[in-house]
């Protein structure tokens, strides 16, 4: 009886000491195994957020956006008053000015040379002597026939001394859309340099063209070769059809050039976040 009771105590003993914590121990990592992966089940929350860009481009304009982009950006910001001017305006008259371009063949971007030029005003005059609304000089009108006061009073070609057609929307936007189509056919519808030309003259682009020794350069080939002004013109000219193209998120602050990555938390981060979605 004493060793049966001594066997049963030794029986316990090494239960004690073996069995049950192994059983315990498997027990925890059982129920650890089970804990992680009901956190692995849980998805993280994202401690970051990417704003894409969405500035988008107008067709023809496509391709220039690396160049152009900060540029744009940066006008957008100091100048965004100017830009809804300019759009306010031509609310009015791009219609009549899209209607006559396209008549000749004539991407509609094109419109936007009459803010650039004289912010539709048709009584405006450069220092140079261009005259209203597209800024037209005297050769250019004399060439396409229309009348015009002339700056030179040795100047005798005008029909009428008294009246100056390039005042006129309709016939000035007449006269710039014949300039543009045959501006197409002398640099092989390149728009930009089309655009260049406009401004300083299809002479000085031929120049810049033949010193950039690219047998059918862009405008970036040649640009270090025309005039700042023109440079900052045709900038000036895609930034214009960018931001009208754009205009819904220029004027509620929305554009966004370039992806923003935002940490939850930031100051910023829900008011940005709120805007791009």
């Amino acid at each position: 009886m004493k060793l049966k009771n001594t066997s049963l105590i030794m029986c316990a003993i090494f239960l004690l000491l073996h069995i049950i914590p192994k059983a315990l121990i498997a027990q925890e990592a059982n129920s650890s195994s089970k804990e992680k992966k009901t956190l692995a089940a849980k998805p993280k929350q994202a401690e970051y957020i990417t704003i894409p860009a969405n500035v988008v481009y107008p067709s023809i304009l496509k391709g220039n956006e690396e160049q152009t982009k900060d540029y744009i950006e940066k006008f957008a910001k100091n100048r965004k008053d100017y830009v809804v001017r300019m759009h306010k305006k031509g609310v009015t008259n791009f219609p009549k000015i899209i209607t006559t371009f396209k008549k000749y063949n004539l991407p509609e971007e094109f419109r936007v040379l009459i803010a650039i030029e004289s912010a539709f005003n048709g009584n405006a005059v450069s220092s140079a002597g261009a005259v209203g609304y597209w800024q037209i000089m005297d050769p250019v009108a004399r060439e396409y026939g229309i009348n015009y006061i002339p700056r030179n009073k040795k100047d005798t070609a005008s029909k009428k001394s008294n009246i100056d057609d390039r005042k006129n929307l309709t016939k000035s936007t007449l006269v710039a859309a014949k300039y543009l189509r045959d501006r197409s056919r002398n640099l092989h519808n390149n728009v930009l340099l089309m655009v260049a030309s406009y401004n300083c003259g299809i002479g000085n682009v031929w120049k810049a063209m033949a010193k950039s020794g690219k047998t059918n350069p862009t405008f970036w080939d040649v640009k270090q070769f025309l005039p700042t002004e023109t440079r900052n013109y045709v900038m000036n000219f895609i930034t214009l059809n960018v931001l009208f193209h754009n205009y819904n998120k220029l004027v509620a602050n929305n554009l966004v050039f370039n992806p923003i990555k935002l940490k939850k938390g930031d100051a910023n981060f829900e008011k940005t976040t709120a805007k791009a979605y």
